[in-house]
């Protein structure tokens, strides 16, 4: 109903920005009679996505349901009542490592009202540091969903989820070390950047053309002097791999050179996990907003109404209510 070509129901057509986006049906040849919905991929545009699945609402039974399917939904999760969601599962990359770390429903269901919020923070944490950046554009994200339930009284979600994906690694391993500058922009006109370098926007981070071989610039705040003070000895002891990071302010759309700015540090092993850890420190005010998608998958469950479904609302409340919580945190 939501993607028919005919649709011009405005709460339905407003919906299509929370759903994946749908390719018609498919059978497979092996078995004609079984019909599956084709649907984006909504991880395909990131390097490193991170994911996680949270059924939402209090009920993941339909009004429909006999005693004995709510008795079975009721006791794999009897916290989903007064939660309003349950974690399904996760995978996180960890930049350090550069692997991932899973975490499946068996977990989610030990999440108590006490661990819940320690348990999501997980999903934002990528070995290095907590991704604040990933939060705050989460929590942007639910407040649409939540915005377009709050207006819609015509249908009832249950057992539905939402699907968070973010970007877990900066993209410049797809560029050569030797020959560029990671600047992080807050704004920057063009104008500014010297030879009228263009930029181009990799996740977080924008990759321009280096005029200085074998040096990578990370433009970053004032905030990291601090940080690179505290580290200065434990990376000066290791040699290898020699990096010059040139600390700069970006203030009010303009950027220049610091005058307290670091001369030189070794950073040890994989460069890129290193720039990762710089670029996780920078004060969230000045990232630019982290690439996040929040969708609704899995509606198979979905009934006609005349009221606001109370039970996906209280969730979605209960969820941005946990996300700030960390992120206040």
């Amino acid at each position: 109903q939501v993607y028919d070509s005919d649709c011009c129901d405005s709460v339905l057509l407003e919906l299509r920005e929370y759903l994946p986006k749908y390719f018609g049906v498919w059978s497979p040849p092996t078995a004609p009679n079984d019909t599956y919905l084709k649907l984006e991929d909504v991880t395909r545009k990131f390097n490193k996505p991170c994911i996680m699945d949270v059924k939402i609402g209090q009920k993941s039974y339909d009004p429909y349901a006999s005693a004995e399917k709510i008795q079975q939904q009721v006791s794999k999760y009897p916290l989903m009542e007064e939660i309003g969601f349950l974690v399904l599962g996760m995978r996180v990359y960890h930049v350090s490592s550069d692997s991932y770390e899973t975490q499946n429903q068996h977990y989610g269901r030990s999440l108590t009202k006490e661990t819940v919020k320690d348990g999501i923070s997980k999903f934002f944490h990528n070995g290095y540091c907590l991704r604040k950046d990933a939060i705050a554009a989460s929590i942007q994200k639910i407040e649409k969903i939540l915005e377009w339930f709050e207006g819609q009284k015509q249908l009832n979600f249950y057992a539905s989820s939402l699907l968070f994906v973010y970007e877990g690694s900066c993209q410049a391993t797809t560029v050569q070390l030797s020959d560029v500058t990671l600047a992080e922009k807050r704004g920057v006109p063009k104008g500014l950047l010297s030879g009228g370098d263009i930029l181009e926007y990799n996740n977080n981070i924008h990759v321009i053309n280096s005029t200085e071989n074998g040096k990578i610039e990370a433009s970053v705040s004032k905030g990291l002097s601090k940080f690179y003070a505290l580290h200065k000895k434990a990376y000066s002891k290791r040699h290898h791999s020699q990096l010059s990071l040139k600390v700069e302010t970006l203030e009010k759309d303009s950027v220049w050179k610091s005058s307290g700015c670091i001369t030189q540090e070794h950073l040890n092993g994989n460069v890129i996990p290193q720039l990762e850890k710089v670029f996780c420190h920078m004060p969230a005010e000045i990232k630019e907003n982290a690439s996040v998608e929040v969708r609704m998958i899995d509606f198979a469950h979905v009934f006609p109404s005349n009221t606001k479904d109370e039970g996906y609302i209280y969730g979605l409340k209960n969820l941005i209510t946990v996300l700030q919580n960390i992120l206040d945190n």
